[in-house]
């Protein structure tokens, strides 16, 4: 997004790919957090564990169908992740 709005002639990456191929070697690590689709929480610290927001009831994890039973909520891919860049190693 960043990209778009700067102007022409950026050298800025316009994926997460190209950004990961920079970073990477020059020892920059990231780390991936799962978030609410809703954006209301970051899976983290007190929230780690849960399998739902407790504010929107939505699902962390990707739901293949309707049909799924509990349990096939609480595993497979999650609906939204946050990569987090860290500053200090």
């Amino acid at each position: 997004m960043f990209h778009q709005i700067l102007s022409e002639g950026n050298t800025l990456p316009t994926s997460h790919y190209e950004a990961k191929k920079i970073l990477c070697p020059m020892g920059m690590e990231y780390r991936k957090i799962h978030v609410c689709p809703n954006d209301y929480i970051m899976y983290r610290k007190e929230f780690e564990g849960l399998h739902k927001c407790p504010r929107c009831k939505v699902s962390r994890y990707k739901v293949k169908n309707n049909d799924g039973d509990e349990d096939d909520m609480k595993k497979g891919h999650p609906a939204k992740v946050l990569w987090y860049l860290l500053i200090i190693p």
